[in-house]
């Protein structure tokens, strides 16, 4: 299998989705104990999710699990959020910090899966930024992202419904950001947050540059919103689903409307 799969559109919008894929090579998922097999920190269905909300918007989708190698992580391996816990670009444990792998890789396997996994989806996603910019003159990054919404081990409570993630507007212009927050806010029975606990990984911070006309925004949205349960099985409900699409596809709708108006 190919590690990203590419569908090209001619909307401003680019769509990362670094987390939904589920491949494992044979010789990774036989170094994996039973808890790490399960793949329990996919972002599960958002693909499903995303799936025709805005027409012409392009998709960039790895197709390896984040345990292969995290496709949102630096590639050099430095912390997205330091002291605090996380995951890194291979994590040895699941959200919960528990182990996952029967026998960890090592530096070298590591190095290797950054070549042949975290580099592809890397250079397809810099690719299609670049050519939806030289179309438009403006291309605004929207990765999709989904979690669970109770994680102690790496959040205290219950994770708002949409968290907003611009590393403290500084990956996109400040209208891109007002802009989906006030859709958010506006979503009767949804919670939101702008830069709360995820503040936009390293995709987003890497690539949101507005000054070069690149923008970027991440959405973390908890898995409650759209998933019937968020334990083993993992299935999408459609009822859910349905409630809340219109919020995604009008905040999809109007980052592509108001990339007209700020382009240049």
């Amino acid at each position: 299998m190919r590690p990203v799969t590419v569908a090209q559109g001619d909307a401003p919008i680019v769509l990362g989705m670094p987390h939904v894929g589920t491949w494992l090579p044979e010789d990774i998922r036989a170094d994996l104990n039973d808890r790490g097999r399960t793949l329990s920190d996919t972002d599960w269905h958002i693909d499903q999710l995303y799936d025709g909300l805005l027409p012409g918007a392009t998709v960039v989708r790895a197709n390896f699990h984040r345990y292969v190698v995290d496709a949102n992580r630096d590639p050099n391996g430095q912390s997205l959020y330091p002291g605090q816990n996380t995951t890194g670009l291979v994590p040895l444990t699941d959200f919960d910090g528990a182990p996952i792998w029967s026998r960890p890789p090592d530096a070298g396997q590591i190095a290797a899966r950054r070549d042949r996994f975290h580099a592809p989806y890397h250079a397809a996603l810099a690719a299609e930024l670049h050519r939806v910019r030289a179309r438009h003159g403006i291309a605004i990054l929207y990765d999709c992202h989904s979690i669970r919404s109770h994680i102690p081990h790496l959040f205290d409570g219950t994770l708002p419904d949409f968290n907003i993630g611009t590393n403290g507007t500084t990956t996109c212009a400040p209208e891109f950001e007002v802009a989906t927050a006030r859709i958010c806010a506006g979503a009767p029975g949804y919670s939101t947050v702008v830069n709360g606990r995820f503040k936009g990984g390293w995709t987003t911070r890497h690539y949101g540059r507005p000054e070069t006309g690149i923008h970027a925004i991440q959405m973390e949205l908890a898995q409650s919103t759209h998933l019937a349960d968020e334990t083993a099985g993992w299935a999408y409900d459609p009822d859910k689903a349905a409630g809340l699409r219109p919020y995604l596809q009008h905040i999809l709708e109007t980052l592509a409307e108001l990339a007209q108006t700020l382009k240049g």
